[in-house]
């Protein structure tokens, strides 16, 4: 019978034990151990069960982790740092975005590409590389024509976000960058910038051909088809060629009749406006051209170097028939009528044909009788008989005879 008790005992017990302790292996100490050989050899003196005292429970954790045995024993900061699987900074750290919205690796990511140069998005139709995907599906639009951006005051339509705020600037009239040196304002920052350049003379872009340099990169563009011929914008209607995509618009009125640009003083209208503001200037009488030499006043430009070609003497436009040199190259097209015989102007009350548009206009007044060149002469109006009128250029002269 005491056989069987024992024979029990050992039995029995340890298949309690793992029954309670499956996730989990005990902690012994030093003196525990001694405790557990003292009474195993009772045990076989007394034949009685073994007595083995459990220890409180240790705080488990959800992973199940396992403690060293025999090692000293962990503070609560080796504790937590031994059952998470991840710091908390760390966890912190990864959670973290960036007020785009995107995780703060990708942020990263997208800086790096910009300082490394590494473009690894490239559009499938040219072949275009972008550091950032957002810049490939802003390109995209340029061959698919989407325009999902929409302009509330007038419809107009643009791909892009940027474009539509820029437009916009235009109906509020609202130009926030303003030039230190002339005041001169502007609705962006980098007109501002190309402006700049006029008064300290910066020309950062140059001409590999011929050394011309220019102030934007666009100009240099424009300068360099010069050179190869090249005019990529063509006129759906006619197929004339241009250089830059200004030029191809301002021409193409020429189709539609479109003049945008109208004075407000005669109500003339114009479909440039740089002819616009030459003709304001006869109803301000600005003259901004003066010539260095006599001091002689010009409202335009080309008429202040056609001027100055009188002190120096210069006639660079020749006559291929006769070898005649002129000053420019409207007075050579206007001799070379005088070989050919074409006489483009016409009267239409007379039928009269004129080889230059001076000619014709002075004629025009025959039949309207306008004359708007008067002698102010008091010898004139005395003595109307000794007038002699020019028919031609409607100017007088007045022929002072000898009393005797």
């Amino acid at each position: 019978m005491i056989f069987f008790q024992i024979f029990f005992s050992v039995i029995v017990v340890p298949l309690d034990l793992p029954q309670k302790h499956d996730c989990k292996e005990e902690v012994f100490t030093g003196q525990q151990v001694c405790n557990q050989e003292r009474n195993s050899s009772m045990n076989q003196e007394d034949s009685e069960p073994p007595q083995i005292k459990e220890e409180e429970e240790e705080p488990s954790t959800s992973q199940g982790e396992q403690l060293i045995l025999n090692g000293p024993e962990p503070n609560s900061e080796q504790f937590l740092s031994c059952i998470s699987p991840k710091s908390e900074s760390q966890d912190q750290e990864e959670s973290k975005h960036t007020d785009s919205g995107l995780p703060v690796s990708q942020t990263r990511h997208k800086t790096e590409t910009i300082h490394t140069g590494e473009k690894p998005y490239s559009c499938s139709t040219c072949g275009k590389g972008f550091s950032q995907m957002i810049n490939l599906k802003s390109h995209i639009r340029v061959h698919t024509g989407e325009k999902p951006h929409s302009c509330g005051t007038c419809g107009k339509k643009f791909s892009k976000k940027a474009d539509l705020e820029s437009h916009m600037k235009i109906h509020t009239g609202e130009k926030p960058h303003s030039c230190n040196t002339c005041g001169k304002r502007f609705r962006h920052m980098i007109n501002l910038k190309i402006h700049i350049r006029i008064h300290t003379g910066e020309r950062p872009y140059s001409c590999m051909i011929c050394g011309s340099s220019f102030r934007k990169k666009s100009s240099l563009e424009c300068h360099v088809r010069s050179h190869t011929g090249e005019k990529p914008f063509a006129c759906s209607i006619c197929g004339k060629g241009f250089t830059q995509t200004p030029n191809l618009k301002i021409h193409m009125r020429i189709h539609t009749g479109e003049k945008p640009y109208s004075c407000n003083t005669c109500g003339k209208s114009f479909s440039v406006s740089s002819a616009f503001k030459k003709h304001m200037r006869i109803h301000t009488g600005e003259k901004p051209y003066s010539c260095s030499t006599c001091g002689k006043r010009f409202t335009q430009k080309s008429g202040l170097e056609t001027h100055i070609k009188i002190h120096t003497g210069e006639k660079p436009h020749s006559c291929s028939t006769c070898g005649k040199r002129f000053s420019t190259m409207v007075y050579l097209k206007i001799h070379t009528r005088s070989h050919t015989g074409e006489k483009p102007y016409s009267c239409s009350t007379c039928g009269r044909r004129f080889s230059d548009l001076s000619g014709f206009k002075s004629h025009m007044k025959i039949h309207t009788g306008e004359k708007p060149h008067s002698c102010k002469s008091a010898t004139h109006k005395a003595k109307k008989k000794n007038v002699i009128m020019d028919s031609r250029n409607s100017m007088c002269c007045v022929v002072h005879l000898d009393e005797s």
